[in-house]
């Protein structure tokens, strides 16, 4: 019997991610269950990666998308995900499913397409929540914020709180579009993280979600979720999870949170 080595046998999943963050592949290998693999294509574009058409009548890929699109279409993989918190935050709306109509003709039949807002909404839904207390990482600037919120409002949800992350003194005075530029991105906490996400989640919240792929955070769900008694939801773990589900595969992931049991 030979050792693991990761291949998909069960699904292979691709993912869209920015070009200079390592969170994503890291949360999803640490999640990922056997005899599935997973697939990166880096996107160096500013969010959304697709833009509306004069006529909004369709998107145009950003040239990284389209690029990993034709290396994707070879690979005979299950599911192919746009791993963009801030893009559909900010594409507005119907740009999901402009993009997933968009992806899934450069791709063979098949291989399902979705996005980390999509994903969200259907994780959302999946757990019965309703009022989530939106979390946001703080390289979100105040526009991307108050999109956040709008983003979910505007597809049935009432969040009972949106809280953008402090980083620290260290990174305090930093403008958030320069915290990853200057490294805060490889220096992440998760215990502060765990702290203010507790101490700050309101009562009439009924779950809590925690958006941005570059957010280091898997690492606390399972506890934040004993100790607030409710689900509790990440970008990453979203996206691992309905890839997993689109493509036919469920099997139990433990340690991640109540969402990959399902």
């Amino acid at each position: 019997m030979g050792a693991r080595d990761n291949w998909g046998w069960q699904a292979r999943i691709g993912m869209f991610i920015v070009g200079n963050e390592a969170v994503p592949e890291a949360e999803w290998w640490a999640m990922v269950p056997p005899n599935v693999s997973v697939h990166a294509a880096r996107v160096t574009a500013r969010a959304p990666w697709a833009r509306w058409r004069e006529d909004r009548g369709g998107v145009e890929l950003e040239e990284d998308l389209a690029r990993g699109c034709r290396q994707f279409a070879a690979m005979r993989l299950a599911a192919v995900v746009v791993g963009h918190s801030s893009s559909s935050i900010l594409g507005g709306a119907g740009w999901d499913e402009a993009v997933v109509a968009r992806l899934a003709g450069e791709l063979p039949a098949g291989t399902v397409v979705s996005t980390n807002g999509l994903d969200s909404l259907a994780a959302l839904r999946a757990s019965g929540v309703r009022r989530p207390f939106l979390v946001l990482p703080p390289w979100f600037n105040d526009d991307t914020v108050a999109a956040g919120g709008r983003y979910y409002r505007e597809r049935g949800f009432a969040p009972a709180g949106v809280m953008r992350y402090d980083p620290g003194r260290k990174w305090r005075d930093v403008p958030p579009g320069e915290l990853y530029p200057q490294g805060m991105g490889f220096e992440q906490d998760i215990e502060p993280l765990y702290a203010q996400i507790r101490a700050a989640c309101p009562a009439e919240a009924d779950g809590v979600l925690i958006a941005g792929t570059g957010f280091r955070c898997v690492g606390i769900i399972e506890a934040l979720e004993v100790d607030l008694r409710r689900p509790v939801l990440s970008a990453n773990q979203v996206s691992l999870w309905h890839c997993l589900r689109m493509a036919g595969v469920h099997t139990p992931v433990t340690g991640y949170g109540a969402l990959l049991r399902m």
